[in-house]
């Protein structure tokens, strides 16, 4: 069955594909040139304005290519993922994240989208909001012994050569499985702010300025104090009807408030402008901090019904008043990461569509990334499933391939789903795609020497700029065999081969690229082994 999908799909892609992809100029030598005509390299900082010249694309001329963005999200929320209760002692919180970055990185997962903020708390250590009642079963209360999970997730994440990108829900202040609400809340130190639903959740209403500026400070606060790779949020903008029993959001006392100043917008306007501006504000705001700290958003999968066509189902625009279309068109994101929970053949919501349609809302050339949903179960059927979106996102986005798997939890329940990714999707480790956009020079390339002894081939390196360095790939063939790679850390500096592998084989070429922060690779330069 999975032999007779690929090949169908295989043909349909081909359509697809023809009719979306986007082109990259190649850099033709190793010149850098900060002429608009060729690379943009801003160290002051990034111009927002996405000119053409800015989504340039150097070009490492590696013998093949090895990038794909492969995450997971980490829900902490209601403890869906981690840690697995509240009030866990700090040995047994770390146990359990070191037990699932393991996980990431022996399946060849390159980046966790790790929540921390999931109802106006904190899984840091925060002067702006208490601490998460997820992590220690109370409010306010600190881990004890006391340690930073964050900080400890980050560390622990780039050990082992995967981005932590830090997942942030802006408006949610209390969720229903919150528990009390403590002093410490924003519920009891800011009640202007939010509202009551009647799931008994609490919202912070998007229209008050004050909303905008504790969030906005909120992500500003994280961005500056630790090493993340991102900024994340999801689908929750302006909150589902249904948390409210299908009632309106209660927001007329601002809406008033709109009017009684002269608004002229529609109060869906006026809603979705309250959003679209919040946006825009967020990623203004972390590139004036760390410009190369990417600002990513996983909205609801379709935009409006009828977009493409075929597409029937729940309208964002009209109901969360976010126009996720918008902030794709115009950029305001690093990384675009549609829920596109359904499976290839799904009527009205087929995945190959939905992703082709987002694909050609991509003026920017931003990173398309779909949110892929593998919660379908761990037999064969839905092992192919998940392979074949994977292989369509791959035909579709050749440029800067990559997709998210909500959540990490199937992956761990199902170790059948776990071990067909990787074995048929994952085999070999990847690099994070690089945004040119907010770096596009690379690293100086490293020095290399190789050393036959018997039958063994040493390849040591060395870098003028070391700190420019966040990983190195080692390249390699065989005689009679493609190009191979190894993706080592920062720390590592040498490697051995055989020199005649176990099929009689001998290794004749070789060939080592430095990998910056933003994943640029230096120019690969080809040695031939005597």
């Amino acid at each position: 069955m999975k032999s007779f999908l690929k090949i169908g799909f295989s043909v349909f892609i081909l359509v697809l594909t023809s009719a979306c992809k986007t082109t990259y100029t190649p850099v033709v030598n190793n010149t850098i040139n900060t002429s608009s005509s060729t690379y943009v390299n801003n160290p002051e900082g990034i111009d927002i304005s996405n000119d053409e010249a800015s989504t340039l694309k150097w070009n490492p001329k590696t013998p093949y290519n090895i990038e794909e963005f492969r995450a997971a999200w980490i829900a902490t929320v209601a403890n869906i993922n981690w840690p697995s209760k509240p009030g866990l002692s700090s040995e047994e919180q770390q146990k359990e994240a070191l037990e699932l970055l393991d996980f990431l990185e022996s399946h060849h997962y390159n980046a966790a989208i790790f929540q921390v903020r999931p109802q106006a708390d904190a899984l840091y250590k925060s002067e702006i909001e208490p601490w998460s009642y997820y992590l220690t079963g109370k409010q306010g209360l600190a881990p004890s012994p006391y340690y930073d999970p964050l900080l400890f997730w980050i560390d622990e994440a780039h050990k082992r050569g995967i981005e932590l990108h830090v997942w942030l829900n802006p408006y949610r202040a209390h969720h229903s499985q919150g528990k009390e609400i403590s002093e410490q809340s924003i519920i009891k130190t800011h009640p202007e702010l939010v509202v009551k639903l009647e799931n008994g959740m609490w919202w912070m209403d998007p229209a008050l300025d004050k909303t905008k500026e504790h969030s906005l400070k909120v992500v500003k606060d994280i961005v500056s104090r630790y090493d993340i790779d991102g900024i994340h949020f999801d689908d929750y903008f302006y909150p589902y009807e249904s948390y409210n029993n299908g009632k309106d959001f209660p927001d007329d006392k601002s809406w008033n408030q709109y009017l009684n100043s002269g608004g002229k917008l529609t109060r869906n306007d006026w809603r979705r402008e309250n959003v679209n501006s919040f946006i825009k504000m967020v990623y203004q705001a972390i590139k004036e901090e760390k410009p190369y700290v990417k600002f990513g958003i996983s909205p609801f999968g379709i935009w409006r019904p009828g977009y493409p066509a075929s597409v029937v189902g729940f309208d964002q625009y009209n109901k969360l008043y976010a126009d996720a279309k918008l902030w794709l068109n115009k950029g305001w994101i690093d990384y675009f990461s549609p829920q596109l929970y359904w499976k290839i053949n799904k009527e009205g919501q087929r995945f190959p569509e939905l992703l082709t349609w987002w694909q050609e809302e991509n003026s920017k050339n931003r990173h398309l990334w779909p949110g892929i949903k593998v919660d379908y179960g761990g037999d064969l059927e839905n092992v192919n499933e998940i392979d074949n979106q994977i292989n369509i996102t791959r035909n579709i986005l050749p440029k800067s391939k990559g997709s998210i798997h909500w959540s990490i939890g199937p992956l761990l329940k199902y170790d059948s789903l776990a071990v067909g990714i990787l074995t048929h999707s994952y085999a070999k480790k990847t690099l994070v795609p690089p945004s040119p956009w907010l770096d596009n020079t690379p690293p100086a390339k490293p020095i290399v020497n190789a050393v036959v002894k018997e039958n063994k081939v040493a390849i040591i390196w060395d870098h003028p700029n070391k700190n420019d360095v966040s990983k190195y790939v080692l390249y390699y063939q065989y005689s009679n065999q493609n190009w191979n790679h190894i993706i080592l850390n920062s720390e590592t500096t040498s490697y051995t081969l055989p020199f005649i592998d176990n099929q009689n084989n001998t290794l004749n070429k070789t060939g080592v690229t430095a990998v910056d922060t933003n994943e640029n690779q230096s120019l690969f330069t080809e040695e031939k082994l005597p």
